[in-house]
């Protein structure tokens, strides 16, 4: 490996603190010019020991990529389990609620089992599935055009089918979160269902672990001022919290 020199080391030193750092914030930590910042960032990477991206660099991929649905259940299984237990905690009998597509729906939908009454309207042929079990929910299903990776909906017909309807809340699944670009996902025609699911909710509520954070997909879905709930696992940065807050976006930590 090559020969990192000091500032090298306190760089991704903060790196793995915070998950991500900005050049400005370098700057004035090491006492040196943005330029070297940048000469230093570029170097890193060229090692393989960070991204770069605007204005800083990352610890990991800041672009999310599209995985078979098969492939996301594997993936953060305790933490998204620990999420949706505590979405359930969201959910009141007799809501109109909207569950997405998304591997944390899946366990959400899995501890309705007891639950109702509820009308749930889904976009995600496995949440309507698990969701068959319980006599006491009102299924509404989307229909459309089936998106195989990831078993659910999407298209016109889904969409002309959405706007009829009015629901309490929306738990949503997302591959990004990123401060400046919003919330997003791998599918652009996901991501526009997504934002028309937020205009039909009173209230909007992102089920993303905390690998989903600083991260971006192809499809913009909203900003984040959008928001209102955001649930997540202890995996989120103390800074990242604080900015969502002061957004507005109440942050639920499990």
């Amino acid at each position: 490996m090559e020969k990192l020199i000091p500032r090298h080391d306190d760089i991704l030193k903060e790196l793995n603190e915070k998950g991500h750092v900005l050049v400005q914030d370098l700057c004035e930590k090491l006492n040196v010019s943005s330029v070297t910042v940048r000469k230093d960032l570029n170097y890193l990477e060229s090692l393989g020991l960070l991204f770069r991206n605007h204005g800083g660099a990352s610890k990991h991929v800041r672009y999310a990529y599209e995985r078979n649905v098969d492939e996301k259940e594997n993936i953060n299984v305790e933490a998204k389990q620990n999420i949706a237990k505590a979405a359930l905690q969201l959910i009141q009998e007799n809501d109109c609620i909207i569950l997405a597509s998304g591997t944390t729906m899946h366990y959400l939908a899995r501890m309705l089992v007891n639950f109702g009454p509820l009308t749930v309207l889904t976009s995600s042929l496995r949440v309507a599935l698990e969701l068959c079990n319980n006599p006491n929910i009102n299924i509404i299903q989307l229909g459309g055009e089936v998106r195989k990776s990831s078993t659910s909906i999407v298209g016109s017909i889904s969409e002309t089918i959405l706007r009829q309807f009015s629901c309490n809340k929306l738990f949503l699944g997302v591959d990004g979160i990123d401060m400046e670009f919003g919330i997003s996902t791998s599918n652009a025609a996901e991501a526009h269902l997504n934002q028309l699911m937020i205009e039909c909710s009173e209230k909007v509520v992102i089920l993303g672990d905390s690998s989903k954070l600083n991260k971006k997909g192809f499809g913009k879905i909203a900003p984040l001022d959008k928001i209102d709930y955001l649930i997540t696992d202890d995996g989120i940065c103390d800074e990242d919290k604080v900015a969502l807050e002061e957004i507005g976006v109440s942050v639920i930590v499990k």
